[in-house]
């Protein structure tokens, strides 16, 4: 059982090899996958006797089906024929080189030899040959060849020439455009090219990329060109771009003061780059977080960088070890487990940290519930993570009530210090007062360091508007009183 698969080249007749054109005119049983092809009129005019696979296009809905059926019709086809004891030799022609954006030629690969099917595979003309010519540009000097039908921004790279093939329609043209905005200016110069190498047919027009959806004409020999270019700016948008950029700059020729740091040089910086990140984010702010976010970034790649330098691991160690948890830690989406909302999820996550834990043998080195906090947390945040872990191993109450009657407890303890005048004594029963609220907030599920944030905030903006006041009024503290002051704290209440 054989089944042979030529390419009928991307343009007219005089692009088939002779062997091709010859295994055409012999063959006994011969499949076209569309009859939408040049070289059609030439077999037609031959007499050369063919059945296509069109109808298939017909039946379905997306491409996948269609591929499927092609491939399992010339496959039972094949066998059929020698379970007649006739020569069972299929000649299956596609469009272009059998090896290039054909997807039936790739399943049969993987389904004739599991069926004990001889596969035979004959060159062809690609379009990619055409391209070249039509296009101008020597692939060596990089190339990338991208399907239209699934293109990601992720795979574009402004360095490389690169061919988006499969462009079928002015619906593709739009997600194509949606892509390499990402990565491209939005007027950047591409090339639309349509049936490139076919006499008479052969149309090559520029445009800029906000304009690819806007021009009709897509068919099944369209493709999208997008001209490398050598501009590290249209990089920008890389990681690698960003990674090169740390590199350099504490290279041998960089910044003096980049070459200098150290990781604790620069650890404060991390935590104020940290903290302004924050404040973008409680100010719900967009522009400020982009900025903010840019500059946490760039404190994991200098600490990053300094490792790589001593050959201890790279950002890209950084990156596969965060992939590979991130999916671990979720088995219920990359996995088998199931989660039916946020509740689940976070019990799925909690197992696998516990056994990824377990594996690795950090757990052993844990022999307390309450390790693995970092010592830097603000204080309140501690207080937060201590109780949580207790409460995971039953060492919590029930309710809310006794957790309320707790800070009662403390505060009345506070009191009592306070008139004793003991300071020390003072500090410690304010302490447990805080711990105690800190309780309060897991049990009405508020974050307390945001709940705090929240009321400082307010604090703030209500004693701005005192200040407001105050200016408007021609007056400055030394020229007010806590009860004016109360009043336009009330003021402010109202509308703040």
């Amino acid at each position: 059982m054989q089944i042979s698969v030529v390419g009928l080249g991307s343009g007219g007749a005089e692009q088939l090899t002779l062997g091709i054109w010859k295994l055409l005119q012999s063959a006994d049983q011969l499949f076209i996958r569309t009859k939408h092809h040049p070289v059609m009129a030439l077999l037609d005019e031959e007499s050369i006797g063919y059945t296509s696979f069109d109808d298939v296009y017909e039946r379905h809905h997306n491409f996948p089906d269609v591929y499927e059926e092609i491939v399992a019709a010339l496959i039972d086809h094949t066998k059929e024929l020698a379970a007649q004891g006739k020569a069972a030799h299929v000649v299956y022609a596609v469009p272009g080189h059998p090896m290039v954006a054909e997807s039936t030629v790739q399943q049969l690969l993987a389904r004739c030899e599991t069926e004990g099917i001889k596969l035979d595979i004959r060159g062809g003309e690609s379009f990619l040959d055409a391209a070249f010519a039509a296009l101008r540009f020597d692939p060596i000097e990089g190339f990338a060849l991208l399907d239209a039908a699934d293109l990601q921004p992720a795979q574009l790279q402004p360095q490389l020439h690169t061919i988006i093939g499969q462009v079928y329609d002015q619906y593709t043209a739009s997600d194509v455009k949606l892509a390499l905005m990402e990565r491209y200016p939005d007027d950047y110069e591409v090339i639309v090219g349509h049936a490139l190498g076919v006499a008479e047919q052969e149309q090559i027009i520029k445009l800029p990329i906000y304009e690819l959806d806007r021009i009709e004409g897509y068919h099944n020999l369209s493709i999208i060109y997008v001209p490398r270019s050598t501009d590290d700016a249209l990089r920008n948008r890389t990681f690698d771009r960003l990674h090169e950029i740390i590199a350099v700059l504490r290279g041998p020729n960089g910044c003096p003061w980049d070459m200098e740091q150290t990781h604790q040089s620069i650890r404060k910086n991390f935590i104020e780059e940290l903290y302004e990140a924050l404040e973008a984010i409680d100010a719900d702010d967009p522009a400020a977080m982009q900025e903010e976010f840019g500059d946490v970034l760039l404190q994991i790649m200098l600490h990053s960088q300094m490792e790589e330098e001593l050959g201890s691991f790279s950002v890209y160690d950084v990156l596969q070890s965060l992939n590979e948890k991130l999916i671990y830690r979720h088995p219920h989406v990359f996995g088998e487990n199931s989660a039916s909302d946020a509740e689940d999820a976070l019990k799925n996550w909690e197992a696998m940290k516990a056994k990824e834990q377990e594996e690795k043998g950090i757990a052993a080195t844990r022999p307390s519930v309450l390790d693995g906090i970092p010592k830097d947390l603000p204080a309140i945040l501690t207080a937060y993570k201590l109780q949580k872990k207790a409460a995971k191993v039953g060492f919590d109450w029930d309710s809310i009530e006794p957790v309320l009657d707790k800070i009662a407890e403390e505060l009345e303890e506070l009191k009592a210090e306070i008139a004793s005048g003991n300071v020390d004594k003072q500090a410690a029963e304010l302490g447990d007062l805080l711990f105690a609220v800190v309780n309060a907030s897991r049990f009405i599920d508020a974050d307390p360091e945001q709940s705090l944030a929240r009321t400082n905030l307010k604090f703030k903006t209500r004693f701005q508007y005192i200040e407001e006041k105050l200016r408007i009024n021609g007056k400055s503290f030394d020229h007010t009183n806590l009860v004016e002051m109360d009043q336009w704290w009330d003021e402010a209440k109202k509308i703040l």
